[in-house]
């Protein structure tokens, strides 16, 4: 059977127009097709700040949050290196969310003749509207120690909520009284009596022997991916 053409302007409708960008409703409204798909990355660094929907008004996020990394220590014998910070990544439905607190963890100092310091917290946490999770929440990486080659433990895991994956910081390696380190996440190796920078954020620091002052952590990172 042959199709006809239907004319529309035969056909009863209520509201909008008819063009190439709009289709019929079953209501007989005329209406464009609702939007979806990636908008935009927002890409946080800033110690504290506030994202909102309203910007691209998403209806879903993924958020990945990195804490920050831990110092590495110094002392009259090799320290050790700084751990990395924790991670999250995390899907959320933000239909009722509309701001959250950004929270991005500072880098550990460096030990003076001391051990290093622990890397800051980052945190993605409710702000305003009616959504139902709280916060994303990663602590930071230990420091390293100023004696025996002991770097900084591993963290304890994240906490959000449950449709995401969590990984605690792993731990910082001890350098070797030859000079070398096997290092941990973020770090990189480094030669006697140095101490060397890590690489990307959250990574811990390394330091090798000898070295009277080691190197301070890197800071953390908040990333969210917006979804309408």
């Amino acid at each position: 059977m042959a199709l006809t053409k239907v004319d529309k302007t035969l056909l009863e409708t209520t509201s909008g127009t008819a063009s190439a960008s709009t289709f019929l409703r079953g209501d007989g409204t005329w209406n464009a097709p609702a939007s979806s798909g990636f908008v935009a990355l927002r890409i946080y660094t800033a110690a504290s700040t506030t994202w909102s929907k309203s910007t691209n008004n998403p209806t879903k996020i993924i958020v990945e949050v990195i804490a920050g990394g831990g110092g590495s220590g110094a002392g009259a014998n090799t320290g050790g290196s700084g751990g990395a910070g924790a991670y999250a990544k995390v899907f959320l439905d933000v239909a009722t969310v509309d701001t959250a607190t950004v929270t991005v963890g500072a880098a550990g100092p460096a030990g003076s003749s001391s051990a290093g310091g622990a890397g800051g917290t980052s945190k993605f946490t409710y702000a305003t509207g009616t959504g139902s999770f709280t916060e994303i929440e990663c602590v930071g990486g230990n420091g390293g120690g100023n004696a025996d080659h002991i770097g900084g433990v591993t963290t304890a895991l994240p906490t959000g909520p449950t449709n995401g994956v969590y990984i605690a910081g792993s731990g910082g390696a001890g350098a070797s009284s030859a000079g070398q380190v096997a290092h941990g996440y973020g770090a990189v190796s480094s030669t006697s009596g140095t101490t060397t920078s890590s690489v990307g954020y959250g990574g811990g620091e390394v330091t090798t022997s000898a070295a009277s002052t080691g190197a301070a952590g890197r800071q953390g990172l908040v990333l969210v991916w917006e979804y309408l």
